[in-house]
Parts: structure tokens; C-alpha cells; sequence
């Protein structure tokens, strides 16, 4: 018996509706390729992840990466802008008019960490370059072109920029404020080159006197800021604040060495926190030191510029808690989606910390001659500065972003840069710092 097939009934609104042939229907398309997107990132993220070796220290990168964003972060939100009656810009802070934001800058203030890990990082660093039979010297020679090559790249660039700039109506009060804010961190790489050349020293008064190597430093500060600010200071020499720049910042630096030669353990670090924590609390309340661990016009006194007893007490309240959440970090930095960033800032260093004031200028230039733009060039004396201010962050980090894709190539080895490329840019930078500071 056969069976009489009928042709299949299709309703008139079914039809109306379905769309037509070789055309993805409504959201679908975005829907995939957003999908796409986000299986390629994964696909990355895991990739990064797998490349990782067992033993790299994670918690070490996380915290490293952690202090880098702090400085940017720091810059942008605790520095603004005013607008001159000609249209140039001057550097400006929120902190003059707005003194409750000080607590901000005890959070962004994350120097400390950045020398503790640089300690710990360098010292395990040169016992595995002396179990290769490496030598000191070229050790150390690494480890300082590695600083230099970002630093003279972007200041080469700047002083190729400023006469460009310069023709095309900046005005130069413009440019010496843009100048003045790529310095303002390049100071950190001359230190922490200094510390990182006494690395070997470092290492062996850890291993003779353990976390008591780094009294002497906390002690020397100490009496410096006694001479600078107690019943003498009025006989005392400008200069003499010039003393804390090596032992203040080496004080970190120690204790990181301290604990990459494992001489700093969980009891000496809940020490470091309380006892931190007790200095700084004590040195505000008692002895009225400034509240804002960046320099503020307009003040007398700055804890950063050089570092203050503050800023040693912060370093030691900082250190003494990194120790301490060390493993939960490692945990946290063993999931691919948070260890990805940190690889990828830690690969970015250098480049966010010689570029991340570029970024601002970048946007505040072309909104100067636009005028009074909130947040951005305006004066940052009223709280709604503040929000205003936060909503650009976003935009400040993609110009980084962008910018780093290009200057990024500066942390590589110049391997395939001549001599002449070379001496330009040493000539370059040389015309920069001259201009930024002051005397063309």
C-alpha cells in the first residue's frame, strides 16, 4: 500500500517572518561574533597561562603590576590642570583646594611595594646569574639598560615632539608642562638604579644581620627629619633633606632583600605592619607631619620629594601586610583570567611608567583649545572636579594603551639600532632634559 505525500503548508505570517536567505537574523550576528571575541580572548588567556613556568612567582608579578597602575592611577587622579588666560596649560593639584583627598595618596603611594619586590626580585635574580657562573658586572649592566633604554626613548621623542608642537601653535608654557610631567616619574629610575647597583651589599647584610640591616636606614631618616623639623631646623641647610633620597628608599628595597634571602618571615612581618602602622599613625597625630604623601604647592613640607619618616613607616606597614597575604595572592593569581593583566603590565612596565603622563597631556592639549573642558582643564578647587575628573580615567587609559602599542618596542634590546640612531638619541635626550628643566 503506498502513502500519497502531501506538500508541506506554510503560513503566510511564518513566511513574512523569516529572513531571507544568506542573512543572520536580527541579534545573531553580534551575538556570534561577540561569542568569537570572547572565545579568542579565553583561548589567549589560557595560552599565557600555559607558558607560565610551575615555578614563577606569581604573587611576586601580582604585586608588582599592583604598584605599577598605582602610579598612573596616582598621576591622573591627584593632578590636573589650569587654563591661562593665552590657552597653555600649568600643572595644578586637586590637593591645594581639596585636602580631604590626602587618605587617597596613602592607598596610590605604592612606591614601598614596588622597592620591596624590586629587592626580593634582584636578589634571587643575582644568586641565579652566580649559579651560571655570571658575573656581577654583567648582571648589573642588564638590569640598568633595561631602565635606561624606555627612559632615553621617550625622552628622545619628546624632544623631537617639541618643536613639532611648537609650529603648530602649543604654546611653550603648554610644553614645559608637558615636559615637567614626564620627569616627574623619571626620577624614580636614577634611584632605583642607585639601589639595585647595591643589591650584592644588600644581600649580605641580610644574611649577617637579617631584618636589622634596615634599621640603620629607618634610623638615619629619622635623624635627618629631627634636624629638618625639631628645635634646630632654623640653623639647618636646605640640602640637608637631599640625604634621605638613598637611605629612604633603600629602606624597602632592604626589607624585599630581606625576604628574598628568607630572613623576613610571617612574625617579623606582623611587626613590620603593626609597628608601621603605629609610626605613621603617630607622626601625623603627634608629630603633624603632612597628611598627602605626594608634595602639594603651596606647603612647606612634602613627605615624597625626598622621602620622609612618613613615607619609611608607610613602606614598613605596606611590606609587613604583603607578606603576609603573599600565598592568598598566589592562589588568587593561579585562575588564567587574573594572571593574564599581570603578565601583560609586568611585559609593560618600564612603558607605563615612562608614557603614562603623555597619555594625560595627549588629551588635555586638543581640549585646552576647545577651552574650559570639566575634569580636564578646569581648575580642580570644587568637589564635582572629582567625578568630572574619574569619568576621563577610562579615556586617559586607552591613550596609554594606544601609545604603548608603539613606544613599547623602546623595552626591547636594541640589537638591531646603530651606533648613530644611538648617539642621536642620547643627544636627543640630553636637548630634553635641558628644556624640561629649565635652562632653553
Amino acid at each position: 500500500m503506498t502513502t500519497k505525500s502531501h506538500p508541506t503548508r506554510t503560513s503566510p505570517t511564518a513566511s513574512a517572518h523569516r529572513p531571507p536567505a544568506g542573512r543572520a537574523a536580527g541579534p545573531a550576528a553580534p551575538v556570534r561574533a561577540l561569542r568569537a571575541v570572547r572565545a579568542r580572548a579565553g583561548a589567549a588567556v589560557r595560552a599565557v597561562d600555559a607558558r607560565t613556568p610551575a615555578d614563577r612567582d606569581r604573587a611576586i608579578d601580582g604585586l608588582r603590576a599592583l604598584a605599577l597602575l598605582a602610579v598612573p592611577t596616582g598621576h591622573w587622579l591627584l593632578g590636573g590642570f589650569t587654563r591661562d588666560a593665552d590657552g597653555a596649560l600649568h600643572n595644578a593639584s586637586p590637593l591645594t583646594a581639596l585636602g580631604f583627598l590626602a587618605p587617597a595618596s596613602w592607598l596610590l603611594q605604592m612606591l614601598g611595594i614596588f622597592f620591596l619586590v624590586g629587592g626580593h626580585a634582584s636578589v634571587l635574580s643575582l644568586r641565579r646569574t652566580a649559579a651560571r657562573g655570571g658575573s656581577t658586572t654583567r648582571w648589573l649592566g642588564g638590569r640598568i639598560a633595561r631602565l635606561g633604554r624606555p627612559v632615553l626613548g621617550v625622552t628622545a621623542v619628546w624632544a623631537t615632539l617639541i618643536p613639532l608642537l611648537h609650529g603648530l601653535g602649543v604654546p611653550t608654557a603648554t610644553l614645559r608642562t608637558g615636559a615637567t610631567l614626564v620627569i616627574q616619574p623619571l626620577w624614580f629610575v636614577g634611584i632605583y638604579a642607585v639601589v639595585t647597583a647595591l643589591t650584592p651589599y644588600c644581600a649580605a647584610a641580610a644574611r649577617r644581620l637579617g631584618l636589622w640591616s634596615a634599621a640603620p636606614l629607618l634610623a638615619s631618616v629619622a635623624a635627618v627629619d629631627f634636624l629638618r623639623y625639631g628645635p634646630f631646623a632654623a640653623a639647618m641647610p636646605s640640602w640637608l633633606s637631599l640625604l634621605n633620597l638613598l637611605p629612604g628608599w633603600l629602606f624597602a628595597y632592604q626589607l624585599g632583600v630581606c625576604w628574598g634571602e628568607r630572613r623576613l618571615g610571617r612574625r617579623a612581618a606582623w611587626g613590620l605592619l603593626l609597628g608601621g602602622t603605629a609610626l605613621f599613625a603617630a607622626l601625623l597625630v603627634f608629630f603633624h607631619y603632612p597628611a598627602s604623601m605626594v608634595g602639594v604647592p603651596g606647603q612647606d613640607r612634602t613627605n615624597s620629594h625626598p622621602p620622609s619618616l612618613l613615607v619609611l613607616a608607610l613602606a614598613a606597614a605596606q611590606s609587613g601586610a604583603v607578606v603576609l597575604l603573599r600565598d592568598k595572592l598566589a592562589g588568587l593569581l593561579r585562575r588564567p583570567a587574573l594572571w593574564a593583566p599581570v603578565v601583560v603590565i609586568n611585559l609593560s612596565a618600564m612603558t607605563i611608567l615612562c608614557w603614562h603622563q603623555t597619555a594625560m597631556f595627549a588629551a588635555a592639549v586638543p581640549a585646552s583649545i576647545v577651552g574650559a573642558v570639566p575634569g580636564l582643564t578646569t581648575v580642580p578647587d570644587a568637589v564635582v572636579w572629582i567625578p568630572e575628573r574619574l569619568a576621563w580615567m577610562p579615556v586617559l587609559a586607552v591613550l596609554l594603551v594606544l601609545i604603548g602599542a608603539v613606544t613599547r618596542r623602546f623595552e626591547a634590546p636594541w640589537a638591531g639600532v646603530g651606533r648613530t640612531l644611538r648617539t642621536s638619541a642620547a643627544v636627543l635626550a640630553a636637548a630634553f632634559a635641558v628644556f624640561a628643566l629649565g635652562y632653553a
